[in-house]
């Protein structure tokens, strides 16, 4: 069954359109998150009031990840009920014109209290966008992709996620520098229209992406399922659990970009804000080298090996990133926060679209991911608050200042690694095989299976 042809897939058209995709979304929910930062409460809600503004401000921005939950239970049934293709290109136009639409919004100066409604809106529809985009262009890579090199081909959703980041960063530098007035006006606008040309560019490609061949053959045979969330969490509850503690380890990426960024520039260390702003940057773009590296890597020695030299080492190296930032030296920030984020992560960060995705089957691999992986990461996003609490002069649980928040992001990433180091090695199975008992392997029925 490896080697029969109807497996024979298009990778790099796969792969491509799942890079453009990931960066789309990137970008999008990375100048949302500066604009909220520094312009929104400004524009759309009451700066008589400036530290209730810029609180419903930052509020906004949370509502995507609130959103995304629910969006991975709709689109999860949708991708795996009528394919990875319609989801591809539904989460692509969703997220392109929620975006552009942002852009055009009145202002509260203009609408009064329905700018900022308007605003949210538009808000959620992006969260429910991500929701699927990534566990849909993962499935998408993974099922098209030849069975030896999966695990490279899945990785390009994350390097197009780096991209995305690092192209916001600088779209938005420049636009941040205009004069107050023409930033205020028309200025920060401008990166919400450029988003237009990105998502014509990937719905063009994807319309004309294939469906993928291990989906198509689930189809042929009627193998595929009325409600898949039913078979998801009958048949496949356990995988479910362990995407959702092993996605615990997106917590590095969240306290290495907001919470420590916040730590370096407040008060008590008072580093520079463009500087710790380019160190992310950079490090950024290290994982983009890093992460296919790590990916081809997987290929020959396994999923769960790299997997867990992210998952052990990443904690270790943000006890050193904090540990940098206290000292106060950006030589030393640069080289350790490159390490951290852009190596070590990387090398979880790059495995993980092949390793979450191989442990379930074609029926409800892409419900399974998209529903264990936003569950996981809307955590993560929380752990940013947690941490601000470890901080303060009562901690959290025990934990106090920065060490605490090293050893509770230590904390969390071992029970990443513990979902991990338990789960299967899958980087030799058919992809035909992916999610099936071990007896059941290799004997996939010829006639058709009773659809639920």
């Amino acid at each position: 069954m490896t080697n029969s042809p109807q497996f024979a897939g298009t990778p790099r058209k796969a792969a491509v359109a799942a890079w453009i995709g990931s960066a789309l979304e990137y970008y999008d929910f990375f100048i949302y998150g500066s604009a909220a930062a520094l312009i929104f409460s400004r524009v759309f809600f009451d700066s008589s009031d400036p530290a209730t503004a810029t609180l419903q401000s930052l509020a906004s921005f949370g509502v995507a990840y609130a959103a995304r939950p629910i969006g991975a239970f709709f689109l999860g049934h949708v991708g795996d009920r009528f394919g990875r293709k319609k989801i591809m290109v539904f989460t692509l136009v969703l997220m392109g014109v929620s975006t552009f639409l942002i852009g055009c919004l009145p202002t509260r100066d203009q609408v009064g209290d329905l700018a900022p409604v308007l605003l949210v809106i538009l808000r959620v529809f992006q969260g429910l966008s991500a929701a699927g985009e990534q566990a849909g262009a993962n499935s998408m890579t993974l099922e098209h992709a030849p069975e030896h090199r999966r695990g490279y081909y899945t990785s390009f959703t994350l390097n197009g996620t780096q991209f995305g980041q690092i192209l916001a960063t600088l779209v938005f530098v420049p636009v941040a520098a205009l004069p107050e007035e023409h930033l205020l006006s028309w200025g920060w606008r401008v990166p919400f229209w450029l988003s237009v040309a990105v998502a014509v560019a990937g719905w063009i490609i994807r319309r004309r992406l294939d469906e993928t061949p291990a989906f198509e053959a689930e189809a042929a045979r009627g193998a595929v399922p009325r409600m898949p969330l039913a078979v998801l969490f009958r048949d496949h509850w356990r995988g479910v659990l362990r995407v959702v503690c092993a996605a615990l380890i997106a917590t590095v990426s969240t306290i290495f970009t907001v919470w420590a960024l916040n730590y370096a520039t407040g008060e008590a260390i008072g580093l520079d804000k463009a500087t710790m702003l380019w160190v992310g940057t950079a490090a950024n773009a290290v994982a983009l080298a890093a992460i296919p590296l790590w990916a081809a890597l997987s290929d020959r020695i396994g999923r769960r090996p790299v997997f867990l030299i992210g998952a052990v080492g990443s904690p270790i190296m943000i006890f050193a990133y904090l540990a940098a930032i206290n000292t106060g030296s950006y030589p030393l920030i640069f080289l350790v926060g490159v390490l951290t984020l852009g190596v070590v992560y990387s090398a979880s960060n790059g495995v993980w679209p092949s390793l979450y995705g191989e442990m379930f089957s074609t029926r409800v691999r892409l419900s399974g991911m998209a529903i264990g992986t936003q569950i996981g990461f809307a955590v993560a996003g929380f752990a940013v608050a947690s941490a601000a609490g470890i901080v303060t002069p009562e901690g959290w649980l025990g934990l106090r200042g920065w060490t605490g928040v090293a050893i509770f992001t230590g904390i969390l990433c071992a029970i990443s690694a513990i979902a991990v180091a338990t789960a299967r090695e899958t980087h030799r199975v058919p992809t035909a095989d992916l999610g099936l008992p071990r007896p059941a392997r290799g004997t996939a029925p010829p006639q058709a299976v009773s659809p639920e």
